[in-house]
């Protein structure tokens, strides 16, 4: 899709951000920032005027390189320079660039001097007056950041997102069997699957004259009605968790979820291209001056801004209207997709099923395998096993696979990563299992460069397959580990083992944007439950969708493939 003025200067801006950070020679910094400009205030479209066969008029400081790259970006939609620069960072460095106060200069000094590469490792520098060590920010700095930061990392209750699907399940339904009311969906952070959420956003579509608003503050499970109108509700439910609801005519539908879902970045980001266009969009539709040209569905909003349709998990402003205006968006993974479960526990260790129920649970589910994974000896709070036991759960599960019909039981291990990089068990067991799935369960608070060190060398291992719940964060509990996650990353992808994805919802862990960076760096994902409990399965469904905000395809996950083909990527990590 052609992009305009104000496109442009975005990547040239964005460019002259990396080329910063990586303290790139000042006067180049300077030439992109002033292209931005330049370009922005331009007074015709220029990519209008390329693609009707004008030529590119002479502007201020706009040489031949940067006259090629203009050319570039109208011709292709993108400019290789910017994708090389987003490969040469961390993903998640520029999401530094959108903590208030902080410019380019001082994520160079973050990124360069103290190895900050995301805003949890950020705040935990403020907290811990690193910041203040660095020239140039001193005590009032690190305090105005800290204060940006609270916002972002806590202070205002967000729920799980599995507790907050309890609650959208039981409403959405006691709204559809109301008379009158068309279609019911959560908006908002719930349904781009983040994996906490501050309140739910519900839409239903139904007659202006219709009860529903009535109707919904009659229900029980609420403990106080904040507003009340004809159209609109909020109330706080028993649990503390808020909910709004908007009631929306069908006409409106696509205009209103587009703006209810958000994020509030992508929803502005959106805007400006209409703006572009002459066109204005709010939540009850797109409109060209007076006349409504769009907004019954969300396809025909995004259509009217040149874009093709932009999945919910995706709309963060992290590149993806770019990405969407190319036709190049990923072919998101679905829950369907998933073939298998790498990562289960048994009444043998801390879980509450037998493996035969287990693996008729999984079944249930519509999975082909089943990697029983108890933990090690080292973990006593979980019954963890020793070697003798281990063997003799290998044999069990011999023996129930015999008997097994449309589901195939592997044996492995979730083994301690002890504080040098050793593992819990012998290599000789180790060596007579299907996968072995290390875990850091101890040593929380070593620092970044030991932590790094301690899992890069277990994953060196010649047994090791998966490294699970990689960050180690119970959200709410427990902050994540200080590591170099890409670190981590490269030195998987050069072993040949592969991260998890936890999918249990306190853990949730690889986080979005590090399963993007595996991704570009091609190391594959396993999605699992990490079930205690048969009911536990259902943890998949999270695990997908933190996967989808990921920006993850089938391809990039390793248990969608089949058992057959499964076999030999693990086989090649047991050599």
């Amino acid at each position: 899709m052609p992009l305009h003025n104000a496109d442009m200067a975005a990547i040239f801006d964005e460019i002259a951000d990396l080329l910063e950070i990586q303290e790139a020679n000042p006067f180049r910094v300077r030439a992109y920032r002033n292209a931005a400009r330049v370009v922005n205030e331009f007074g015709r479209d220029i990519g209008s005027l390329l693609r009707q066969g004008g030529m590119l008029p002479k502007l201020p400081g706009i040489g031949a390189d940067l006259a090629a790259k203009i050319s570039e970006i109208v011709d292709t939609g993108k400019c290789a320079m910017l994708e090389r620069l987003r490969k040469e960072l961390p993903s998640a460095v520029t999401e530094l660039l959108k903590v208030p106060g902080l410019g380019p200069k001082r994520v160079k000094a973050l990124y360069h001097d103290l190895d900050v590469q995301t805003p949890e490792q950020l705040y935990r520098a403020a907290k811990n007056g690193r910041i203040r060590t660095l020239h140039g920010f001193g005590e009032k700095t690190e305090h105005n950041i800290l204060a940006a930061l609270a916002m972002r990392v806590g202070q205002p209750r967000r729920f799980l997102l599995a507790e907050a699907a309890l609650a959208a399940d039981a409403i959405t339904a006691y709204l559809q069997q109301m008379p009158g009311v068309g279609r019911v969906i959560v908006a908002g952070s719930f349904r781009r699957m983040r994996d906490t959420v501050g309140d739910l956003d519900i839409l239903a579509t139904a007659p202006a004259d219709s009860a529903v608003m009535a109707r919904f503050i009659a229900y029980d499970e609420i403990g106080e009605t904040l507003s009340h109108g004809p159209t609109r509700a909020s109330v706080m439910l028993r649990g503390g968790l808020q909910v709004d609801i908007r009631v929306v005519d069908e006409l409106s539908y696509g205009a209103a979820l587009h703006y209810f879902t958000g994020s509030r970045a992508h929803v502005i980001a959106v805007r400006k291209l209409a703006q572009a266009r002459g066109l204005k969009i709010n939540e009850y539709g797109v409109f060209k001056g007076q006349a409504r040209v769009a907004g019954d569905t969300e396809e025909s909003v995004y259509r009217s801004v040149g874009l093709s349709y932009i999945p919910p998990e995706l709309r963060e402003d992290r590149g993806e209207l770019e990405v969407a205006r190319a036709g190049l968006l990923p072919h998101l993974l679905t829950l369907a997709d998933l073939r298998g479960d790498l990562h289960v526990h048994t009444r043998a260790s801390d879980g509450r099923n037998t493996l035969r129920e287990m693996a008729q649970a999984a079944s249930d589910m519509g999975l082909e395998y089943l990697a029983i994974t108890e933990h090690s000896r080292r973990l006593h709070v979980a019954h963890g096993l020793d070697a003798e036991h281990l063997l003799l759960q290998m044999e069990e599960i011999d023996k129930l696979n015999a008997s097994l019909q449309g589901i195939t039981l592997l044996k492995g291990i979730e083994v301690d990563i002890l504080e040098d990089g050793s593992l819990d068990l012998p290599d000789d067991v180790l060596a007579r299992l299907d996968l072995v799935v290390g875990a850091v369960h101890s040593h929380f608070g070593l620092s970044r460069e030991k932590q790094t060190e301690r899992i890069v060398r277990a994953m060196a291992h010649p047994h090791f397959t998966l490294l699970a719940h990689p960050g180690g964060r119970l959200i709410g509990k427990r902050d994540a580990c200080d590591v170099d996650m890409q670190r981590i990353i490269r030195a998987a992808k050069q072993r040949g083992c592969y991260l998890e994805l936890d999918a249990q919802p306190e853990r949730m862990d690889l986080p979005d944007v590090h399963c993007r960076m595996a991704k570009e760096e091609g190391v594959l994902v396993s999605i699992n439950s990490d079930a205690h409990a048969a009911r536990d399965f259902g943890n998949l469904y999270f695990g997908a969708g933190q996967a989808r905000r990921g920006w993850l395809e089938k391809t990039d996950v390793l248990n969608t493939r089949s058992l057959q083909a499964l076999r030999p990527l693990l086989s090649a990590t047991m050599s």
